[in-house]
Formats: structure tokens, C-alpha cells, sequence
């Protein structure tokens, strides 16, 4: 396929100028956000499936439509968003930084605390955004409770239970294989549990103690050939606080989902919790002794909203941003869990 070249620019031109790489169900989602909210200027889509690309046709219709990230020189473009296969996120990041972009990357960031680590030295090394689409940051309740536990109302937090059960597992045969993956529902779905805990009451984990079950039996030693569909863990945290994460695949829940964060201070407590096992509206609550106040209520459109985050920062400075750093001990929480080695000295691990 020939070389192809981006769109010229027009004058005056303010809003950054993105790509696209990876147009399946996440990334048309993610580029539907960005084009409704016109907070960027979408020159490319990228995919090496022709049929994926046709999908996306009506949303960037003036965009250069290729099949693969070198068709093109890079140094024209602000950012590219990166929604591929978690075993591609790597590699596919580190090679846009390389060629002076900023990076939004799909969750989760790399396998692994290692890739994590080596991404974003990459991003440091050359002064380059990069931002990854860990999204329940970005609903009002979440961000309502973290007010709320800045301000204090909730006293010292010392306990959180964090539940992810979804009553499906995925459709694509990658997330099945550890080697493409990294793990099943834990760094599928605990991801978002963690980061969002650590998020809210910034801090950093210390000890984990995890289990991991495939088909209700117990896994031996880090994924190979088999993913967890349901684990458990109790993470201690620098701040004194005890988080409790359950996350599963196809659990005969009763419900499509099952989407918790409790957090118990000192003072009173708060929860987001997922309405009527939706994947997309939450609640939120304040709890005082036996006294209950919603604090936030459904409808709220927040699922591209940590792109939208990312897009806006990206337009007032290209620059690495060290909040990324918070994601190499997410990773280590994750491999710790797993039982694999970590890369932070300070985790210990008591998963047998």
C-alpha cells in the first residue's frame, strides 16, 4: 500500500490533531465522543481490518482511512489514541512516542508491570503525554465521593470493599490467552477497582494477599495457558486503609452486573453503586450512621470522558504528565494478585 501523507493543515487551526489506532467496539465508542464533543481534530483512523475501518467512515469522514501505523509519517500529528489488543499496547505506544506523539492508550496500559514501567520511561525520556482510559474516574459519583473524602466528611478511611462482577465474559478469543492478555477478569475488570481506590484515597498499595479461580478451581502460579473468570484480594495501603476487590466473569449474579466501591472512614462512609446491574449508571451515596443521602443519580454520559480529560490537557501542553507514574504500582498490585514477580522491591505478595 502506497505511503500516505496527513490532511494539510487549516488556518487557524487550535485543536490538537489525533489518530485513531484500532477501530473496534471501544474505539468507535471513544471516537464518537471525541467527535461529538469537537474537542479535536480526527486526521487518521487506523485498523488492519478494511471492515472496521468502513464502520467508522460516517463519524470521521474527512480523516485518512490506512491499515497501519507506518503508512504515514507521525510528525504532523498531537496524539494518537491506541484502543488495539492489550498485547500490541506496548510496543505501539512506545513506537507513537517515539515519533513525537502524545499516547492515550486503552486499559489496561501493558501486561504487566514491566511493560507498564517501560512505557512510561519511554513517555519521560521524550517529553510526551501519556494517558491511559481507566474511565470510573470520570463519573460524577466517583468524583463527588473523592470530594468528599478530601474534605474530610468521611474522617479517616480505613476500609473499602470494590466489587466487579459482570455476568458475560468477552468476545474475542485474544482476552483468553494469558501470552495476548496478560490475565482474564483481574486486569480486565479489577484494573478498574484499583485504580480507582487508590484514585480516590491517593495512595499506594504495600501487601497484597490474592486468589485467583478458573471454573472454581484455584489457579497454580501466574496464567500460561488458562485466565481467571473470578478473584479475590485484600490490599493493604500505605495510608492504613484495607481494600477488599472481588471481580468475576459470567457469575450467576442475577443481574448483568454487579459494579461497587465502598469506602468506611472515621466519620461516615460513601459508596457508587451500579442501578439495577446497568454497566452504565451509577449512583452515589453518603452514609451517616443509619442515614443514607444520595449524592449523585443517573443519567450521566461518562464514557468518553477520560479521552475528553486527556484531549484537553493534551491542547494546553504536550508535555509528560508524572500522574501516569500511578500506574506502575496498579500493575503491581495486578501482578501480585497473579503471583508473578513484581518490579516494586516494596509489594510483598502472600498469594501461595
Amino acid at each position: 500500500m502506497t505511503s500516505q501523507t496527513l490532511p494539510e493543515k487549516t488556518a487557524p487551526v487550535c485543536l490538537p490533531r489525533i489518530a485513531f489506532l484500532g477501530m473496534g467496539w471501544i474505539g468507535r465508542r471513544r471516537l464518537e465522543s471525541l467527535v461529538n464533543a469537537k474537542a479535536a481534530e480526527v486526521v487518521a483512523i487506523i485498523d488492519p481490518i478494511p471492515e472496521q475501518l468502513e464502520k467508522t467512515r460516517l463519524l470521521a469522514p474527512d480523516a485518512a482511512y490506512v491499515e497501519s501505523l507506518e503508512e504515514f509519517a507521525l510528525n504532523d500529528l498531537d496524539g494518537v489514541v491506541i484502543s488495539t489488543p492489550s498485547a500490541l499496547h506496548a510496543t505501539q505506544t512506545i513506537s507513537a512516542l517515539g515519533r513525537g506523539c502524545a499516547v492515550f492508550c486503552q486499559k489496561p496500559l501493558g501486561r504487566n508491570a514491566q511493560e507498564v514501567s517501560t512505557m512510561i520511561e519511554a513517555a519521560r525520556s521524550v517529553d510526551r503525554l501519556l494517558g491511559v482510559d481507566l474511565s470510573y474516574r470520570h463519573l460524577r459519583g466517583s468524583q463527588a465521593i473523592r470530594e468528599l473524602i478530601r474534605a474530610g466528611a468521611l474522617g479517616d478511611v480505613f476500609a473499602a470493599d470494590l466489587v466487579f462482577h459482570n455476568a458475560y465474559g468477552p468476545d474475542k478469543p485474544w482476552f483468553y490467552d494469558p501470552a495476548l492478555s496478560g490475565g482474564g477478569c483481574v486486569i480486565d475488570l479489577g484494573i478498574h477497582l484499583v485504580d480507582l481506590a487508590l484514585w480516590m484515597l491517593d495512595t499506594e498499595v504495600l501487601k497484597v494477599a490474592g486468589r485467583v479461580l478458573a471454573a472454581g478451581k484455584p489457579l497454580q502460579g501466574p496464567p500460561t495457558s488458562q485466565v481467571e473468570d473470578y478473584a479475590s484480594a485484600v490490599l493493604s495501603c500505605a495510608s492504613g486503609a484495607q481494600l477488599q476487590l472481588a471481580c468475576s466473569w459470567r457469575l450467576h449474579a442475577g443481574r448483568d452486573a454487579i459494579i461497587e466501591a465502598r469506602f468506611y472512614g472515621t466519620r461516615g462512609g460513601a459508596a457508587l453503586l451500579n442501578v439495577n446491574g446497568s454497566f452504565t449508571e451509577f449512583r452515589a451515596e453518603h452514609f451517616t450512621g443509619t442515614r443514607s443521602e444520595v449524592l449523585i443519580e443517573p443519567p450521566d454520559e461518562w464514557g468518553g470522558r477520560a479521552l475528553l480529560a486527556w484531549v484537553q490537557e493534551l491542547a494546553k501542553s504536550p508535555h509528560y504528565n508524572p500522574e501516569i507514574e500511578r500506574q506502575i504500582n496498579v500493575a503491581e498490585v495486578l501482578d501480585a494478585i497473579y503471583g508473578r514477580p513484581s518490579a516494586a522491591p516494596l509489594l510483598s505478595s502472600d498469594r501461595p
